[in-house]
């Protein structure tokens, strides 16, 4: 099912891939902010310990030499170099770049060695079958055209505790999010679920989600039917803060990554409710300039 997709995105040939998820660095910051962020890095920081304990690196550490070794990267890195990158980049807390590792080594030399532990090895080859956007899509296509990483791009440093009048804040915004644009937009779900079966099923769902029309259609079943809730909490106005701040950190984070590296052509893979923000905030950059993903996904 993904063949067709990884076939025209790879014959964009990208640079550089950002995913969604928290770089190391960020969830090894939010872990000294329990009472704040206990549960966000409970759902979205893997826990780098056994690689920490097996690389003799803590999160930060682990990330200067991934950065280190990476700089000085041979041009044909032994099995056991990408190994030990492997390892590295688990103790940096960047699991899908160390699947990349994994990936570029023939299936005989995806082995116990080089920092990589029995355990190591066994959450590595679980990791290349999950189910997600990052290891069936980011990660192979990464290693497909010879990148070395993958970016974790995602933020989550605007999350809050819960209110303490959460159910309060559930059913304002939800009763927000029930007008005719969110019921459109679960029949166009529907209709495109029904259709994943068929030759080219996947592909037509990702050409719906980035057609030009898409984002204004989010914007007005989700975050601009929350503007309007007119609970005297203001609930609706406090959601789209959140989640125009963390858009705009995520972007600033893409921006980084084209900073350090200008002339990057890089591939950003997000959740279909980030794209509108996505192309409004990266519009306004200089040295910066969006291409249609729907030329690309034709």
């Amino acid at each position: 099912m993904l063949a067709p997709l990884l076939a025209r995105l790879g014959a964009w040939r990208p640079t550089a891939i950002a995913t969604e998820n928290l770089s190391g660095l960020q969830c090894d910051s939010l872990r000294r902010y329990p009472s704040r962020y206990a549960s966000t890095v409970e759902d979205y920081c893997p826990d780098p310990t056994a690689a920490g304990q097996a690389t003799g690196l803590d999160v930060p550490a682990a990330n200067v030499e991934a950065e280190r070794l990476l700089a000085a990267w041979p041009a044909t890195p032994a099995p056991a170099d990408r190994r030990h990158l492997a390892a590295i980049f688990l103790a940096a807390g960047e699991p899908a770049s160390a699947l990349v590792q994994w990936l570029r080594l023939a299936p005989t030399e995806r082995r116990q060695g080089d920092g990589l532990t029995a355990d190591l090895v066994t959450s590595l080859d679980k990791l290349k079958d999950r189910r997600n956007e990052t290891n069936l899509i980011a990660a192979p296509l990464a290693a497909q055209l010879g990148l070395e990483r993958v970016w974790g791009v995602d933020d989550h440093s605007a999350d809050q505790p819960d209110p303490v009048d959460r159910d309060a804040y559930a059913a304002a915004v939800t009763k927000a999010w029930d007008n005719p644009a969110t019921k459109a937009r679960v029949a166009e779900d529907k209709r495109l679920e029904a259709d994943l079966a068929k030759p080219d099923g996947l592909l037509t769902m990702y050409r719906a989600y980035n057609a030009p029309q898409a984002p204004l259609l989010t914007y007005q079943s989700d975050f601009g039917a929350a503007l309007r809730e007119p609970s005297p909490q203001a609930f609706g106005r406090n959601y789209v803060g959140y989640w125009e701040t963390r858009n705009l950190r995520m972007v600033a984070n893409i921006r980084d990554v084209l900073g350090q590296h200008p002339g990057t052509r890089l591939l950003a893979i997000v959740g279909a409710s980030h794209k509108g923000y996505y192309e409004a905030y990266l519009n306004q950059m200089h040295d910066v300039h969006l291409v249609d993903s729907s030329r690309v996904l034709r």
